[in-house]
């Protein structure tokens, strides 16, 4: 293993012992000007996990991931890629008839109201 790749088998070996697939679980490495960047790729449904209460866990893994990147003199950034959608499902559409239908059962979007008259409307000062 090269210096080069230890940033990457680390975040693997790491975030394979927290998830519940393991096998679900790609890094990808990419080098530039800026340093490095290491793009996680989860099962949706380890998302929670690799993340934690309040982003603790995915801030400690930055952390310790700048020790890996300081002791080789390099940047490493880590980026954890969300799925598609809410929960890795896609957002469910809408038909046109559930629009239309919420439209006629709400007072204040119905078209079909006429406006109020100007002489029954009352002047704010």
């Amino acid at each position: 293993m090269t210096t080069k790749q230890q940033d990457q088998n680390f975040v693997e070996m790491v975030v394979r012992e927290i998830v519940d697939h393991p096998d679900d679980v790609k890094v990808d490495r990419t080098v530039d000007d800026r340093g490095v960047l290491l793009s996680l790729s989860i099962n949706p449904e380890d998302m929670g996990k690799v993340i934690g209460k309040e982003g603790k866990t995915a801030e400690a893994l930055r952390t310790l991931l700048r020790i890996v990147g300081s002791k080789n003199n390099a940047r490493v950034n880590l980026k954890i890629l969300e799925p598609e959608g809410q929960n890795g499902k896609p957002e469910p559409k809408r038909e046109p008839e559930a629009i239309e239908e919420a439209k006629s059962e709400d007072p204040i979007i119905q078209d079909d109201q006429p406006l109020e008259e100007e002489e029954n409307a009352t002047e704010i000062i």
